[in-house]
């Protein structure tokens, strides 16, 4: 999966809570096992009204917002159904980030096996991101995952914390299968071994 690094790009505020997976990405686009395609349907019955039309209102489709990287969000983002598809969608469109105060533990976890950098911070923290975010294109974040920092517009800093495990991963671009394939000297090694009992 792509590296995650540093992310500098316009942040859009979300300001709702519980935000389930079925909202990020609708059921009729779960046919699919491709992780391409799937950003066109990234909260689609928000983005689009009943005829298709763009829903002008939402966020993601006012003109300050079309490329955001950086999702802003309420409470307990990602609860509901365990669907991959969610953080596919949301990487399809082009979001690397998402912040809020809380996740639902499988959307938080499959962010992370797909290359997505899901931030925890206090809820005043958010409130202050929050603020910066609905300046509109003016609302570039810059984050630095190897610093654990979030550098809002003014230049304000915000720190945050996160697992080593998952921090080591997406710096390396790392999915499951990478890790394991750090170790494939001893996994060979291993099957060497096998193979001379004739257990292999």
């Amino acid at each position: 999966m792509e590296k995650f690094t540093t992310l500098e790009g316009v942040a859009a505020p979300m300001r709702i809570i519980n935000v389930d997976t079925d909202r990020i990405i609708p059921k009729q686009y779960l046919k699919t096992i491709k992780r391409s395609g799937l950003g066109k349907g990234l909260f689609s019955e928000m983005r689009y009204r009943d005829d298709g039309s763009e829903n002008s209102d939402f966020i993601l489709n006012k003109p300050a917002y079309r490329q955001a990287k950086i999702l802003v969000a309420g409470d307990n983002f990602g609860c509901g159904s365990s669907r991959e598809h969610a953080p596919w969608a949301l990487a399809d469109f082009g979001i690397r980030c998402v912040i809020s105060t809380s996740f639902a533990d499988i959307f938080f976890n499959n962010c992370a096996k797909n290359g997505i950098l899901a931030i925890v911070v206090s809820p005043e923290d958010l409130e202050k991101l929050f603020q910066d975010a609905e300046r509109g294109s003016n609302a570039t974040l810059t984050i630095d995952l190897a610093a654990q920092t979030i550098k809002g517009p003014d230049g304000g800093t915000l720190h945050f914390d996160i697992d080593e495990a998952r921090k080591h991963s997406l710096l390396n671009g790392l999915d499951e299968i990478g890790l394991t394939l750090q170790r494939n000297a001893a996994i060979d090694s291993y099957e060497a071994k096998l193979a001379e009992r004739g257990w292999a």
